[in-house]
């Protein structure tokens, strides 16, 4: 059996545990994670999502998202899986929550309670090839004339909350 992930109503309040992909599957409102790094230049690092990843693969995102364990407190899920998918760990602050459902390919359903982390980094970062299969520091005035020229090539869940995290940035 797969792993386990938090169910939530619309409060974010748990209401239970799924394994991941039934889930995904059944669109049921679940807890997760969207970690926004920046670097010292105000660039933002991107993540291009491993191509054999269950859904949204070789689409570019945030720099790492994930779900929270059961029992996993929020920022230290927010750490392991940036750990894990980038090779690296800094600071985390939470900024601000949304939830969003979307049909992506491959039969999921994202139905999702999204924590959003920010964090600054400037060191070396080691990919985990199994998550992330690229990445890259963009400019924000870059990224914005590029998703709005390319919004095929970012994850759903990516275009809509950027803006809010270089908003958050700008304000800081």
């Amino acid at each position: 059996m797969g792993k386990h992930i938090i169910l939530v109503n619309e409060k974010d309040e748990q209401v239970g545990e799924e394994e991941k992909l039934k889930a995904h599957l059944e669109g049921k409102l679940h807890r997760c994670l969207s970690i926004f790094i920046f670097n010292s230049k105000g660039e933002m690092l991107l993540q291009r999502r491993a191509k054999e990843k269950y859904h949204s693969g070789g689409l570019w995102t945030n720099a790492c998202c994930g779900h929270q364990d059961p029992g996993e407190e929020n920022e230290s899920a927010a750490h392991r899986c940036l750990n894990l998918e980038m090779g690296f760990d800094c600071p985390l602050k939470e900024i601000f929550t949304f939830t969003y459902r979307a049909e992506l390919d491959h039969g999921i359903t994202e139905n999702e309670f999204d924590h959003v982390f920010m964090g600054m980094y400037d060191g070396k970062i080691s990919p985990n090839p199994e998550e992330a299969e690229d990445f890259r520091w963009m400019s924000r005035k870059a990224l914005r004339e590029d998703v709005k020229k390319n919004p095929e090539k970012y994850t759903y869940w990516f275009k809509i909350c950027f803006e809010r995290a270089i908003t958050f940035l700008k304000k800081n």
